[in-house]
């Protein structure tokens, strides 16, 4: 009996374990299929599920567009709020599209567009990233609302943040976390909308303040495949406007600096030599060295070496050719044994043995050059 109550206990531990994978596979499944951060249907620590079932909750008709076209597709009125989170995949003509077709909504809220986005709201406006600490909650402190959206008495805390230069709500130095643009809301503290920030501070607060004021909300997350031709990145569209003036500078700058510094090429001027020697005494005195040495091997490597190369270009041979190829054509040029011309011209043959020798050989290898000239 204790063996089938440890097997059912065993079992059911493993059943337990197998629901919860399941389940955790069917919580994640969204996550993984919208990945973007604060994304509506992302349940995931960075995704905005919990803000979006929220605001449902509380009778806002969530409207979730994920292209341009969906997004066109969706009604768009004065009771209407539009926030569009995921920026990044936002071009300048889906930007161009998305501002036209929302002009008659209440309020469009972008979520930390970056830097590309606001040079096309606007030029002059910059932006600073910022970072808090764990417990470093900003005040609302909104000098007259932003874009009617009311704030005050709100405080944020995120992990990170995106300032924007100018007068607005949870003022940073200069700078701000939330500012209206040219009828637009940039809201730097998306993390406050996410499901593991969420609940920091006041940040469900201001995400329903910001997002929940009107009866309908358009939930505009952007696909990168929306972009026409023309917003395709070139290495030219990444350069600042100066860069081009800067080059023309440096390639003026520098031929100014070639034509300093070059100077002109005079004629080649000649200096004469401190002594001239002869080639008839530079051989002598070659010829006296490797006497005075004994080096008769020496000696005789380099008549044979002169020789097969005076051979070679009488006979029109290739001047590397090698030497039994030199040997077989002088043989057969003269009518004279391979065995007879091969102990001249060959190097490993044996050298000569006294000063006599080889003088004798110097003579016959000249026999032989003088008969293969006149023959």
């Amino acid at each position: 009996m204790t063996r089938i109550r440890v097997s059912r206990g065993r079992l059911a531990v493993a059943a337990a374990v197998v629901l919860a994978l399941v389940v955790a596979v069917w919580l994640t499944r969204d996550s993984e299929k919208y990945p973007g951060v604060a994304d509506p249907r992302n349940p995931g620590p960075d995704g905005a599920q919990a803000l979006a079932k929220v605001l449902a909750d509380q009778g806002v008709e969530v409207t979730i567009a994920r292209s341009a076209a969906a997004f066109e597709e969706a009604a768009v009125d004065d009771a209407t709020t539009v926030v569009v989170s995921g920026t990044e995949q936002l071009a300048p003509s889906t930007l161009e599209r998305m501002r036209a077709h929302a002009a008659a909504a209440a309020r469009v809220v972008l979520v930390e567009p970056d830097f590309a986005i606001i040079q096309e709201i606007d030029p002059d406006l910059g932006l600073l990233p910022v970072s808090a600490g764990k417990d470093d909650a900003l005040a609302a402190r909104c000098p007259d609302g932003v874009a009617g959206v009311g704030l005050e008495g709100l405080t944020v805390e995120v992990d990170r943040a995106t300032s924007y230069t100018g007068a607005g709500c949870f003022p940073v130095d200069d700078r701000s976390l939330v500012r209206g643009v040219d009828g637009l809301v940039l809201f730097g503290a998306g993390q406050a909308l996410t499901n593991d920030q969420v609940t920091r501070a006041d940040n469900a607060a201001v995400g329903l303040r910001l997002l929940g004021q009107d009866p309908r909300l358009v939930w505009y997350v952007p696909d990168a495949t929306d972009a026409v031709s023309d917003d395709a990145v070139t290495i030219g569209s990444l350069l600042p406007d100066w860069i081009g003036p800067a080059l023309w500078l440096v390639a003026l700058a520098g031929a100014a600096l070639l034509l300093w510094r070059v100077r002109r090429l005079g004629p080649l001027s000649t200096e004469p030599l401190p002594v001239v020697v002869r080639a008839v005494e530079t051989t002598r005195s070659r010829g006296r060295m490797y006497r005075r040495s004994g080096d008769r091997d020496h000696a005789a490597r380099a008549l044979r070496q002169a020789a097969r190369a005076d051979l070679a270009r009488r006979l029109r041979l290739d001047r590397g050719a090698p030497t039994h190829a030199v040997v077989e054509a002088t043989a057969r040029h003269l009518g004279a044994p391979v065995e007879a011309v091969s102990a001249l011209l060959d190097d490993h043959r044996t050298a000569p043995a006294t000063d006599q020798d080889l003088v004798r050989f110097a003579q016959d290898l000249a026999r032989l050059r003088r008969e293969v000239r006149r023959s």
